[in-house]
């Protein structure tokens, strides 16, 4: 893995780490948007580690599917950063293997219909999308049910591997 780049402050750590998992994992990726200005392109992505990348995709995609389900996630440009990266081999390797699961699911569904999926539309066509691709319904309940597990299984791999997400500053 290339070397980490990224630096945080300890006592901002620390303080996430107080105020909770969500806090904590938010230390690292205000970094990672500062880093690439919050764009995810062919200029930035040198900018991130495979690591990095992999929370900053689960920052993403959290917030998107929390938000709007995965119709949201692929209409706001994300589709190839989750499915087309090993998003969801790594959130295997982090520890949330059920989640990893549900990715390979959605990919599925995404690979199947992803012209349709990520074709510029009005508003009346994305949300038309939401009965046409019902099939993503199981899943975002799932991902909903298993949020609070999985956010805490990636908060607890990124404390133990500290090193690959950020370098530590006193």
């Amino acid at each position: 893995m290339d070397e980490c780049k990224i630096k945080v402050k300890d006592d901002a750590l620390r303080r996430g780490a107080e105020a909770g998992m969500d806090e904590f994992l938010k230390v690292f990726v205000d970094k990672y948007l500062e880093v690439t200005g919050g764009v995810i392109n062919a200029e930035t992505m040198p900018l991130l580690n495979g690591y990095q990348h992999t929370l900053l995709g689960y920052h993403f995609f959290r917030e998107e599917v929390l938000e709007g389900g995965f119709v949201q996630l692929i209409q706001n440009g994300y589709g190839p950063y989750i499915f087309d990266n090993p998003f969801a081999k790594a959130m295997r390797l982090f520890g949330a293997k059920e989640f990893s699961k549900l990715i390979y699911e959605a990919k599925k569904i995404y690979d199947a219909h992803r012209k349709d999926l990520e074709k510029e539309c009005s508003d009346d066509e994305f949300m038309a999308m939401y009965e046409q691709y019902e099939e993503f319904d199981d899943l975002e309940e799932a991902y909903m049910d298993m949020e609070e597990k999985v956010t805490a299984q990636i908060a607890e791999y990124v404390d133990e591997h500290l090193d690959q997400f950020a370098e530590v500053e006193q």
